[in-house]
């Protein structure tokens, strides 16, 4: 494995690791040159600290934590604490939105960059949401995102997505700006896998990223580029991926589908690096190619579809065909995770802020820190392919 040289700097290091843990790490551009970090605490001493807490969520409750930085990320200012979960961060017109949820879907606005933040307003309390941080699109002045609803009230079992859009220049603290679509079931779709050409254990799928393919001489490029497709982790399967078609009628409704086969046949699962955990695919217009922070299987791993300690870096021009380009970063010992990670592109840099743990974390699920880490000319990374 090529280990890339990237920084790494702790955002937050848990005060109490046996009790307090980091989850959903979400790095994006702000306005003016600004960037944002976002992640969420929980575990059972939660209640010891200071700020607003779901009423729902991991171990009873979280809080989300968000920061700021204007130079790069060299130093962070911490800008708002809020009573949700499995939070983003990203702007929209003028105006910077955290979108996550208490299981009802809620949001709050920053129209000062961060400064200052509204209440929470609540989108829709009709389903129990669930998400990570996942890949947006933007595009014909919309944004483009997926929430996901948990499919049972007794016990976790991944999340069905839900395709949203919405005008970037809307009011999207109110629930009529947005466009649902249809909600995709897995126990109505992914659950019956005799359509795949290969035999696979899919225990659920969430974590939806949207993505747009943009060469017209992609297979399942659309000509009138209205269809987004969605890349989801597929729990208890190494090494898949499922996909998933978003698609935008004229009216403007969305509607969620299977790819299909010529014979009109479903396909879903199709191989893929480290889809057994949250990964983030991101689309660099300069280079023309997509980029992923994903955790990379080692061959050596000990329990299948658990790994969580090497987070590697992929590119790829189709989005299917993968190039590992080197590994981000590896915990020192397997309790020490790098996983669940999100990237931006900053110039010549990526950078990844991940879900981390050293020595005293709990374990490699709930861990103790936020870390950023920062690929230098990662373009010169990827291989050049020959047509």
């Amino acid at each position: 494995m090529k280990y890339l040289s990237s920084d790494e700097k702790v955002l937050y290091h848990s005060p109490a690791p046996e009790g307090i843990y980091c989850y959903t790490p979400w790095i994006c551009h702000g306005l003016n040159g600004r960037i944002f970090v976002s992640f969420d605490l929980s575990g059972p001493q939660l209640s010891e600290l200071d700020g607003p807490k779901s009423d729902s969520g991991d171990f009873g409750s979280n809080q989300c934590h968000v920061m700021y930085s204007d130079d790069r990320g060299e130093t962070w200012t911490p800008c708002a604490k809020l009573p949700m979960l499995h939070a983003r961060v990203f702007t929209a017109g003028k105006n910077v939105y955290v979108l996550g949820h208490s299981g009802r879907m809620s949001i709050v606005v920053s129209k000062d960059n961060g400064l200052t933040w509204s209440d929470v307003s609540v989108l829709d309390s009709d389903m129990v949401w669930h998400q990570s941080g996942c890949a947006i699109d933007y595009r014909h002045g919309k944004i483009y995102l997926t929430m996901e609803r948990e499919p049972y009230a007794d016990h976790w079992a991944g999340g069905d997505p839900v395709l949203m859009s919405a005008d970037v220049n809307a009011d999207l603290t109110k629930r009529s700006s947005w466009t649902f679509s249809n909600l995709m079931k897995f126990q109505e779709h992914g659950a019956f896998v005799n359509t795949s050409p290969v035999s696979i254990s899919a225990e659920c799928w969430l974590e939806s990223n949207v993505v747009r393919i943009h060469d017209p001489a992609h297979c399942f490029y659309d000509p009138e580029d209205r269809t987004v497709l969605l890349f989801m982790r597929v729990h208890g399967c190494a090494q898949y991926t499922a996909v998933l078609a978003g698609k935008e009628k004229p009216d403007g409704s969305l509607q969620l589908e299977t790819l299909k086969r010529e014979d009109g046949s479903s396909m879903i699962f199709f191989p893929f690096p480290g889809g057994h955990m949250k990964f983030h695919i991101i689309y660099d217009e300069k280079d023309s190619l997509y980029w992923m922070v994903a955790s990379h299987v080692e061959t050596l791993s000990t329990a299948p579809c658990s790994e969580r300690r090497v987070l590697g870096l992929y590119a790829s021009r189709n989005l299917f065909d993968w190039q590992l380009t080197g590994i981000v970063s590896a915990g020192e010992e397997r309790i020490c995770s790098r996983h669940y990670a999100s990237l931006m592109i900053d110039g010549d840099d990526i950078l990844v802020a991940s879900r981390s743990g050293d020595k005293e974390a709990k374990n490699v699920h709930d861990t103790d820190m936020i870390t950023l880490h920062r690929v230098r000319d990662f373009r010169s990374l990827a291989l050049k392919w020959v047509d």
